[in-house]
Protein backbone atom coordinates (compact mmCIF):
# COMPACT_ATOMS: atom_id res chain seq x y z
CA UNK A 1 0.00 0.00 0.00
CA UNK A 2 1.46 3.27 -0.76
CA UNK A 3 1.47 6.54 1.20
CA UNK A 4 0.32 9.23 -0.68
CA UNK A 5 -0.52 13.11 -0.66
CA UNK A 6 -3.99 14.26 -1.70
CA UNK A 7 -3.21 16.19 -4.98
CA UNK A 8 -2.46 13.14 -6.07
CA UNK A 9 -5.84 11.11 -5.23
CA UNK A 10 -6.81 11.17 -8.92
CA UNK A 11 -3.84 8.73 -9.87
CA UNK A 12 -4.98 5.78 -7.51
CA UNK A 13 -8.51 5.45 -8.67
CA UNK A 14 -9.50 2.04 -7.60
CA UNK A 15 -6.09 1.89 -4.85
CA UNK A 16 -5.80 1.49 -1.39
CA UNK A 17 -3.50 4.19 -0.28
CA UNK A 18 -2.46 5.50 3.05
CA UNK A 19 -2.80 9.48 4.09
CA UNK A 20 -1.23 11.10 6.85
CA UNK A 21 -3.35 14.82 8.17
CA UNK A 22 -5.42 16.32 10.41
CA UNK A 23 -8.63 16.00 10.83
CA UNK A 24 -10.53 19.57 9.08
CA UNK A 25 -14.47 18.44 10.46
CA UNK A 26 -16.42 15.45 10.72
CA UNK A 27 -20.17 14.95 10.96
CA UNK A 28 -22.22 12.07 11.83
CA UNK A 29 -25.08 10.70 9.14
CA UNK A 30 -26.13 8.21 11.21
CA UNK A 31 -25.15 5.40 13.70
CA UNK A 32 -23.23 3.61 11.39
CA UNK A 33 -22.21 6.19 8.80
CA UNK A 34 -19.67 9.28 9.35
CA UNK A 35 -18.35 11.47 7.31
CA UNK A 36 -14.28 12.94 8.01
CA UNK A 37 -12.69 15.61 6.20
CA UNK A 38 -9.15 15.36 6.24
CA UNK A 39 -6.60 17.77 5.07
CA UNK A 40 -3.01 17.25 4.49
CA UNK A 41 -1.37 20.70 3.47
CA UNK A 42 -1.78 19.82 -0.33
CA UNK A 43 -5.74 19.98 0.01
CA UNK A 44 -9.04 17.90 1.11
CA UNK A 45 -10.44 14.83 1.09
CA UNK A 46 -13.74 13.46 2.67
CA UNK A 47 -13.32 10.07 4.04
CA UNK A 48 -16.35 8.18 4.44
CA UNK A 49 -16.69 5.92 7.53
CA UNK A 50 -19.02 2.82 7.03
CA UNK A 51 -19.40 0.45 10.20
CA UNK A 52 -20.48 -2.73 8.29
CA UNK A 53 -17.19 -2.30 5.92
CA UNK A 54 -15.07 -1.11 8.63
CA UNK A 55 -16.22 -3.18 11.50
CA UNK A 56 -16.85 -2.33 14.95
CA UNK A 57 -13.48 -1.66 16.54
CA UNK A 58 -12.25 0.63 13.56
CA UNK A 59 -15.24 2.58 13.46
CA UNK A 60 -15.04 3.33 16.93
CA UNK A 61 -12.11 5.07 16.65
CA UNK A 62 -12.99 7.07 13.58
CA UNK A 63 -16.07 8.17 16.26
CA UNK A 64 -12.84 9.39 18.61
CA UNK A 65 -11.62 11.77 16.14
CA UNK A 66 -11.70 15.63 17.09
CA UNK A 67 -10.95 18.49 14.77
CA UNK A 68 -7.13 18.99 14.67
CA UNK A 69 -6.36 15.65 15.29
CA UNK A 70 -3.55 14.28 13.53
CA UNK A 71 -3.57 10.95 12.34
CA UNK A 72 -3.10 8.31 9.47
CA UNK A 73 -5.81 6.69 7.60
CA UNK A 74 -6.28 4.01 5.16
CA UNK A 75 -8.49 3.64 2.27
CA UNK A 76 -9.14 2.86 -0.75
CA UNK A 77 -9.87 5.84 -2.95
CA UNK A 78 -13.34 6.69 -4.96
CA UNK A 79 -14.71 9.03 -7.50
CA UNK A 80 -17.35 11.47 -5.55
CA UNK A 81 -20.71 10.18 -6.77
CA UNK A 82 -21.47 13.63 -7.55
CA UNK A 83 -18.97 16.25 -8.17
CA UNK A 84 -16.88 15.67 -11.48
CA UNK A 85 -13.06 15.88 -10.71
CA UNK A 86 -13.39 15.72 -6.87
CA UNK A 87 -12.14 12.14 -4.99
CA UNK A 88 -12.62 10.61 -1.81
CA UNK A 89 -11.67 7.80 0.99
CA UNK A 90 -13.78 4.83 1.56
CA UNK A 91 -11.90 4.40 5.35
CA UNK A 92 -10.46 0.81 6.24
CA UNK A 93 -8.36 2.20 8.88
CA UNK A 94 -7.69 4.97 10.78
CA UNK A 95 -4.63 5.56 13.47
CA UNK A 96 -4.60 8.88 15.56
CA UNK A 97 -0.91 10.51 15.87
CA UNK A 98 -1.73 13.57 18.83
CA UNK A 99 -5.04 13.86 19.75
CA UNK A 100 -6.46 17.78 19.82
CA UNK A 101 -8.14 18.35 22.72
CA UNK A 102 -10.52 21.71 22.89
CA UNK A 103 -9.10 23.29 19.65
CA UNK A 104 -10.32 26.84 20.33
CA UNK A 105 -10.95 28.12 17.13
CA UNK A 106 -14.50 26.91 17.00
CA UNK A 107 -16.84 26.89 14.16
CA UNK A 108 -18.55 30.48 15.50
CA UNK A 109 -17.42 33.69 14.31
CA UNK A 110 -14.62 35.14 16.08
CA UNK A 111 -13.35 38.66 16.22
CA UNK A 112 -10.07 39.83 14.35
CA UNK A 113 -8.32 40.19 17.50
CA UNK A 114 -8.90 37.01 18.56
CA UNK A 115 -7.83 35.03 15.48
CA UNK A 116 -4.12 37.24 15.22
CA UNK A 117 -3.87 36.15 18.58
CA UNK A 118 -4.23 32.94 17.25
CA UNK A 119 -2.60 33.07 14.45
CA UNK A 120 -0.16 29.88 14.65
CA UNK A 121 -3.52 28.08 14.48
CA UNK A 122 -5.44 30.28 12.26
CA UNK A 123 -3.25 29.53 9.44
CA UNK A 124 -5.09 26.14 9.23
CA UNK A 125 -8.24 27.18 8.41
CA UNK A 126 -9.16 26.40 5.01
CA UNK A 127 -9.31 30.58 3.87
CA UNK A 128 -5.94 31.06 5.49
CA UNK A 129 -4.57 27.54 3.67
CA UNK A 130 -5.67 29.05 0.00
CA UNK A 131 -4.19 32.25 0.56
CA UNK A 132 -0.90 31.23 1.86
CA UNK A 133 -0.63 29.34 -1.39
CA UNK A 134 -2.13 32.59 -3.82
CA UNK A 135 0.78 33.62 -2.16
CA UNK A 136 3.42 31.24 -2.69
CA UNK A 137 2.09 31.24 -6.50
CA UNK A 138 2.48 34.82 -7.16
CA UNK A 139 6.07 34.66 -5.49
CA UNK A 140 6.97 31.96 -7.71
CA UNK A 141 5.45 33.95 -10.72
CA UNK A 142 7.02 37.36 -9.91
CA UNK A 143 10.25 35.41 -9.66
CA UNK A 144 9.94 33.24 -13.05
CA UNK A 145 8.72 36.90 -14.88
CA UNK A 146 11.70 38.21 -13.86
CA UNK A 147 14.17 35.46 -15.03
CA UNK A 148 12.74 35.01 -18.18
CA UNK A 149 13.67 38.30 -18.70
CA UNK A 150 16.82 38.60 -18.09
CA UNK A 151 16.77 39.86 -14.43
CA UNK A 152 19.24 38.48 -11.79
CA UNK A 153 19.03 37.77 -8.30
CA UNK A 154 20.56 40.59 -6.40
CA UNK A 155 20.05 40.15 -2.81
CA UNK A 156 20.22 43.58 -1.05
CA UNK A 157 21.09 44.26 2.75
CA UNK A 158 18.16 44.79 5.28
CA UNK A 159 20.93 46.84 7.73
CA UNK A 160 21.22 49.74 6.40
CA UNK A 161 23.08 53.05 7.39
CA UNK A 162 20.14 55.64 6.17
CA UNK A 163 16.69 55.57 4.30
CA UNK A 164 16.02 55.18 0.81
CA UNK A 165 13.32 57.81 1.30
CA UNK A 166 11.84 59.17 4.49
CA UNK A 167 14.12 58.96 7.86
CA UNK A 168 10.91 58.97 9.70
CA UNK A 169 9.51 56.06 8.94
CA UNK A 170 12.56 54.00 9.92
CA UNK A 171 12.79 50.91 12.73
CA UNK A 172 16.67 52.39 14.46
CA UNK A 173 18.88 49.60 16.00
CA UNK A 174 22.40 50.13 17.74
CA UNK A 175 24.99 48.73 16.00
CA UNK A 176 27.95 47.71 18.42
CA UNK A 177 30.20 51.21 18.57
CA UNK A 178 29.00 52.36 15.16
CA UNK A 179 26.31 54.27 16.92
CA UNK A 180 22.82 52.99 14.89
CA UNK A 181 21.55 51.48 11.77
CA UNK A 182 18.33 51.09 10.35
CA UNK A 183 15.75 47.99 9.17
CA UNK A 184 15.62 48.48 5.26
CA UNK A 185 12.15 50.24 3.46
CA UNK A 186 13.90 49.40 0.33
CA UNK A 187 16.73 47.77 -1.75
CA UNK A 188 16.28 50.26 -4.67
CA UNK A 189 19.67 52.07 -4.12
CA UNK A 190 21.70 49.02 -3.65
CA UNK A 191 20.38 47.45 -6.59
CA UNK A 192 21.18 50.53 -9.04
CA UNK A 193 24.51 49.61 -7.88
CA UNK A 194 23.78 46.24 -9.05
CA UNK A 195 22.64 47.35 -12.47
CA UNK A 196 26.31 48.50 -13.54
CA UNK A 197 27.48 45.01 -13.29
CA UNK A 198 24.65 42.59 -14.07
CA UNK A 199 22.22 45.44 -16.02
CA UNK A 200 18.93 44.02 -14.72
CA UNK A 201 18.58 43.04 -11.41
CA UNK A 202 15.70 42.37 -8.65
CA UNK A 203 15.53 41.75 -4.59
CA UNK A 204 13.20 39.92 -3.11
CA UNK A 205 12.50 39.98 0.48
CA UNK A 206 11.13 41.58 3.74
CA UNK A 207 11.22 45.53 4.05
CA UNK A 208 10.19 47.74 7.23
CA UNK A 209 8.29 50.88 7.78
CA UNK A 210 7.95 52.50 10.94
CA UNK A 211 4.40 54.15 9.70
CA UNK A 212 1.88 54.67 12.58
CA UNK A 213 -0.91 53.63 9.59
CA UNK A 214 -4.12 51.29 10.97
CA UNK A 215 -5.73 50.87 7.04
CA UNK A 216 -6.21 47.76 5.78
CA UNK A 217 -3.31 48.11 3.58
CA UNK A 218 -0.25 48.89 5.98
CA UNK A 219 2.04 46.19 7.85
CA UNK A 220 5.26 47.73 9.54
CA UNK A 221 6.68 44.44 8.01
CA UNK A 222 6.54 43.35 4.88
CA UNK A 223 7.52 41.79 1.56
CA UNK A 224 8.78 43.82 -1.57
CA UNK A 225 9.99 42.85 -4.79
CA UNK A 226 12.64 45.41 -5.98
CA UNK A 227 13.54 45.15 -9.80
CA UNK A 228 15.87 47.48 -11.45
CA UNK A 229 17.23 47.78 -15.44
CA UNK A 230 19.79 49.15 -17.17
CA UNK A 231 18.89 51.37 -20.21
CA UNK A 232 15.60 51.40 -20.18
CA UNK A 233 13.27 54.26 -19.92
CA UNK A 234 10.14 55.41 -18.09
CA UNK A 235 8.10 53.88 -21.21
CA UNK A 236 9.63 50.83 -21.08
CA UNK A 237 9.57 50.60 -17.33
CA UNK A 238 5.64 51.11 -17.20
CA UNK A 239 5.51 47.91 -19.92
CA UNK A 240 7.33 45.41 -17.83
CA UNK A 241 5.36 46.17 -15.36
CA UNK A 242 2.28 45.77 -17.34
CA UNK A 243 3.74 42.40 -18.60
CA UNK A 244 4.78 41.38 -14.78
CA UNK A 245 0.64 42.00 -13.54
CA UNK A 246 -0.52 40.33 -16.54
CA UNK A 247 1.83 37.32 -16.05
CA UNK A 248 0.76 37.12 -12.02
CA UNK A 249 -3.09 36.91 -13.46
CA UNK A 250 -1.91 33.89 -15.85
CA UNK A 251 -0.30 32.00 -13.29
CA UNK A 252 -2.93 32.31 -10.81
CA UNK A 253 -5.82 31.73 -12.50
CA UNK A 254 -4.05 28.15 -13.75
CA UNK A 255 -2.42 26.87 -10.62
CA UNK A 256 -5.14 28.30 -8.10
CA UNK A 257 -8.65 26.93 -9.36
CA UNK A 258 -9.23 25.42 -6.31
CA UNK A 259 -8.00 27.86 -3.67
CA UNK A 260 -9.46 30.57 -5.69
CA UNK A 261 -12.70 28.41 -5.29
CA UNK A 262 -12.07 28.07 -1.38
CA UNK A 263 -12.04 31.92 -1.05
CA UNK A 264 -15.21 32.25 -3.85
CA UNK A 265 -12.79 34.56 -5.51
CA UNK A 266 -14.18 35.83 -9.00
CA UNK A 267 -12.42 34.21 -11.48
CA UNK A 268 -14.00 36.40 -14.58
CA UNK A 269 -13.17 39.53 -13.14
CA UNK A 270 -9.55 38.72 -12.41
CA UNK A 271 -9.91 37.40 -16.39
CA UNK A 272 -10.88 40.61 -17.90
CA UNK A 273 -7.78 42.55 -15.96
CA UNK A 274 -5.96 40.31 -18.51
CA UNK A 275 -5.69 43.49 -20.62
CA UNK A 276 -4.03 46.73 -21.65
CA UNK A 277 -3.74 48.93 -18.74
CA UNK A 278 -4.94 52.13 -19.23
CA UNK A 279 -2.10 55.14 -18.23
CA UNK A 280 -3.60 58.59 -17.02
CA UNK A 281 -1.00 61.32 -15.99
CA UNK A 282 -1.10 62.44 -12.39
CA UNK A 283 -2.97 66.08 -14.20
CA UNK A 284 -5.36 63.94 -16.21
CA UNK A 285 -6.37 61.85 -12.67
CA UNK A 286 -7.17 64.96 -11.21
CA UNK A 287 -9.07 66.44 -13.50
CA UNK A 288 -11.10 63.29 -13.62
CA UNK A 289 -11.28 63.41 -9.73
CA UNK A 290 -12.81 66.75 -9.76
CA UNK A 291 -15.37 66.29 -11.99
CA UNK A 292 -16.63 63.48 -9.70
CA UNK A 293 -16.80 66.31 -6.82
CA UNK A 294 -13.74 65.52 -4.87
CA UNK A 295 -11.70 68.25 -3.33
CA UNK A 296 -8.50 67.72 -4.09
CA UNK A 297 -5.14 69.73 -5.69
CA UNK A 298 -3.05 69.49 -8.58
CA UNK A 299 -0.02 68.55 -5.73
CA UNK A 300 -1.99 66.26 -4.05
CA UNK A 301 -0.92 62.61 -3.78
CA UNK A 302 -4.37 60.37 -3.48
CA UNK A 303 -5.32 58.37 -0.78
CA UNK A 304 -7.81 54.97 -0.79
CA UNK A 305 -10.96 56.55 -1.74
CA UNK A 306 -9.21 58.30 -4.41
CA UNK A 307 -7.77 55.53 -5.39
CA UNK A 308 -10.61 53.74 -5.40
CA UNK A 309 -12.50 56.40 -8.09
CA UNK A 310 -9.54 55.98 -10.48
CA UNK A 311 -10.51 52.53 -10.98
CA UNK A 312 -14.33 52.27 -10.63
CA UNK A 313 -15.15 52.08 -14.32
CA UNK A 314 -11.68 49.97 -15.58
CA UNK A 315 -11.50 46.06 -15.57
CA UNK A 316 -7.58 46.66 -15.46
CA UNK A 317 -4.78 48.17 -13.42
CA UNK A 318 -4.52 52.13 -14.10
CA UNK A 319 -1.12 53.60 -14.64
CA UNK A 320 -0.82 57.06 -13.17
CA UNK A 321 2.43 58.31 -14.39
CA UNK A 322 4.23 61.59 -14.43
CA UNK A 323 3.70 62.95 -10.96
CA UNK A 324 4.59 66.76 -9.54
CA UNK A 325 8.28 66.09 -8.42
CA UNK A 326 7.60 67.87 -5.21
CA UNK A 327 5.71 65.13 -3.61
CA UNK A 328 7.98 62.35 -5.33
CA UNK A 329 11.37 61.02 -4.68
CA UNK A 330 14.90 62.76 -4.68
CA UNK A 331 16.18 60.51 -7.01
CA UNK A 332 13.29 60.28 -9.80
CA UNK A 333 14.49 61.81 -13.16
CA UNK A 334 12.49 64.86 -14.54
CA UNK A 335 10.63 64.84 -17.30
CA UNK A 336 12.60 66.89 -19.98
CA UNK A 337 9.56 68.28 -21.52
CA UNK A 338 8.08 69.21 -18.18
CA UNK A 339 10.95 69.57 -15.52
CA UNK A 340 7.91 69.94 -12.93
CA UNK A 341 7.25 66.50 -13.55
CA UNK A 342 8.91 63.37 -12.71
CA UNK A 343 8.99 60.62 -14.75
CA UNK A 344 7.01 58.19 -12.31
CA UNK A 345 4.39 55.91 -12.25
CA UNK A 346 1.88 54.45 -9.60
CA UNK A 347 0.15 51.27 -10.54
CA UNK A 348 -3.06 51.07 -8.80
CA UNK A 349 -5.22 48.24 -9.28
CA UNK A 350 -9.47 47.68 -9.92
CA UNK A 351 -11.89 46.97 -7.39
CA UNK A 352 -10.64 49.45 -4.58
CA UNK A 353 -7.33 47.35 -4.14
CA UNK A 354 -5.02 50.44 -4.39
CA UNK A 355 -1.38 51.32 -5.15
CA UNK A 356 0.38 47.67 -5.63
CA UNK A 357 3.26 49.12 -7.55
CA UNK A 358 5.65 52.52 -7.54
CA UNK A 359 8.20 53.48 -10.26
CA UNK A 360 10.00 55.43 -12.04
CA UNK A 361 12.83 56.47 -14.40
CA UNK A 362 16.17 57.57 -11.96
CA UNK A 363 18.18 60.45 -12.00
CA UNK A 364 21.41 59.64 -14.04
CA UNK A 365 23.01 63.74 -14.09
CA UNK A 366 25.37 63.76 -10.90
CA UNK A 367 25.64 67.25 -10.40
CA UNK A 368 21.34 67.33 -10.36
CA UNK A 369 21.18 64.84 -8.09
CA UNK A 370 23.38 66.08 -5.99
CA UNK A 371 22.08 69.32 -5.75
CA UNK A 372 18.51 67.93 -5.30
CA UNK A 373 19.85 65.73 -2.19
CA UNK A 374 21.61 68.96 -0.69
CA UNK A 375 18.56 71.16 -0.76
CA UNK A 376 17.22 68.47 1.01
CA UNK A 377 19.39 68.29 3.86
CA UNK A 378 21.17 64.81 3.19
CA UNK A 379 23.80 63.83 4.71
CA UNK A 380 26.17 63.63 1.66
CA UNK A 381 28.75 61.31 3.55
CA UNK A 382 26.61 58.52 3.74
CA UNK A 383 25.35 58.60 0.25
CA UNK A 384 28.55 59.40 -1.68
CA UNK A 385 29.06 56.18 -2.69
CA UNK A 386 24.92 56.51 -4.26
CA UNK A 387 26.58 59.76 -6.41
CA UNK A 388 29.36 57.53 -7.61
CA UNK A 389 27.04 55.25 -9.56
CA UNK A 390 26.79 58.53 -11.91
CA UNK A 391 30.41 59.25 -11.82
CA UNK A 392 32.00 56.17 -13.38
CA UNK A 393 29.52 54.99 -16.59
CA UNK A 394 26.31 57.01 -15.80
CA UNK A 395 23.33 55.24 -17.96
CA UNK A 396 20.12 55.57 -18.00
CA UNK A 397 17.78 53.46 -15.93
CA UNK A 398 14.57 52.40 -14.04
CA UNK A 399 12.94 50.67 -11.62
CA UNK A 400 10.05 49.79 -9.82
CA UNK A 401 8.56 47.69 -6.88
CA UNK A 402 5.86 45.51 -5.50
CA UNK A 403 4.30 44.88 -2.52
CA UNK A 404 3.39 41.27 -2.14
CA UNK A 405 0.72 41.34 0.33
CA UNK A 406 -1.20 43.90 -1.69
CA UNK A 407 -0.89 41.95 -4.98
CA UNK A 408 -1.91 38.48 -3.14
CA UNK A 409 -5.03 40.72 -1.50
CA UNK A 410 -5.63 41.61 -4.89
CA UNK A 411 -5.62 38.26 -6.46
CA UNK A 412 -7.27 36.09 -3.40
CA UNK A 413 -10.01 39.20 -3.01
CA UNK A 414 -8.73 39.78 0.12
CA UNK A 415 -9.45 43.08 1.63
CA UNK A 416 -7.05 43.31 4.95
CA UNK A 417 -3.33 42.60 4.43
CA UNK A 418 -2.93 40.67 7.44
CA UNK A 419 -4.25 37.77 5.85
CA UNK A 420 -1.68 37.71 3.44
CA UNK A 421 1.25 37.30 5.41
CA UNK A 422 1.56 34.34 7.77
CA UNK A 423 2.68 36.11 10.28
CA UNK A 424 1.35 39.72 10.52
CA UNK A 425 3.15 42.86 12.21
CA UNK A 426 1.06 46.07 12.72
CA UNK A 427 1.84 48.60 14.89
CA UNK A 428 -0.35 47.19 17.96
CA UNK A 429 0.67 43.47 17.51
CA UNK A 430 4.22 41.73 17.62
CA UNK A 431 2.99 38.30 18.45
CA UNK A 432 2.84 35.33 18.14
Amino acid sequence: MQTIQIYQLKDFVGQEVKLRGWVRNWRKQSSKLRFVVLRDGTGEVQCVAHKPDMGEEAFEAVKALSIETSLEVWGTVGRHPRREGVFEIALKRVVPMQVAVDYPIGKKEHGPDFLLGQRHLWLRSSRQWAQLRIRHTVYSAIEGFLNGQGFIRFDSPILTPSSCEDTTTLFEVPYFDMGSAYLSQSGQLYLEAGIMSLRRVYDFGPVFRAEKSKTRKHLTEFWMMDAEAAFVEHEENMQIQEDLIRHIIRTVLERCATELETLERDTDTLRRADAPFPRWTHRQAIDYLKSKGCDIDYSDDFGAAEEEMLTAESDTPVFIERWPAEIKAFYMRRDPESPGLALCSDLLAPEGFGEIIGGSERETDHDELQSRMKSLGMPMDEYQWYLDLRKYGSVPHSGFGIGLERTVGWMAGSRHVRECIPFPRMISRVTP
